[in-house]
């Protein structure tokens, strides 16, 4: 009785509501919520990291153009070491793409001599295959070959 609700019993409307309201006791959708909860969580983290790293950045350019105006002396300094390190970097890409250039190189001869490789021991297996297959008049395979492959074979692992 006291389970439902007393003496007088549910009243036609809870007994409803509580039949619909099943969210509490399916496990699925609890792990569904609780997964959502999780993902919003590490979703918010993210969002302050942005923030914390854009502010910093955004600071310190705001306060280079006043530094370089300030300074006359430096800014002027500051730019032919502009001038050099553009000159430094085109080198450096000019070293990497020769580096790049090189090592492109080295690969096409070494997929080169692979698939060379390649050839030849398809071509020795073809031979080897059409010797092995070959027939005397009557039908019977030709032994000679056969024993052949034997030897090497033999001879092989020794």
């Amino acid at each position: 009785m006291k389970r439902l609700g007393g003496a007088a019993g549910l009243s036609l409307e809870a007994f409803v509501n509580a039949k619909n309201n099943t969210s509490f006791s399916n496990p699925a959708l609890i792990k569904k919520q609780r997964e959502f909860y999780k993902n919003a969580k590490y979703v918010s983290k993210f969002k302050k990291k942005l923030k914390q790293q854009n502010q910093p950045n955004e600071l310190s350019s705001v306060v280079k153009p006043s530094e370089a105006e300030n300074e006359n002396g430096e800014g002027s300094k500051m730019i032919k070491k502009n001038k050099r390190s553009k000159n430094s970097l085109k080198e450096l890409y000019e070293k990497r793409r020769k580096e790049e250039e090189n090592a492109r190189i080295e690969r096409e001869m070494i997929l080169k001599a692979k698939k060379e490789e390649r050839e030849k021991a398809e071509s020795r297996r073809k031979a080897a295959r059409e010797k092995m297959s070959k027939k005397t008049r009557s039908g019977q395979p030709v032994m000679k070959y056969r024993i052949e492959h034997l030897l090497q074979t033999v001879q092989g692992s020794n």
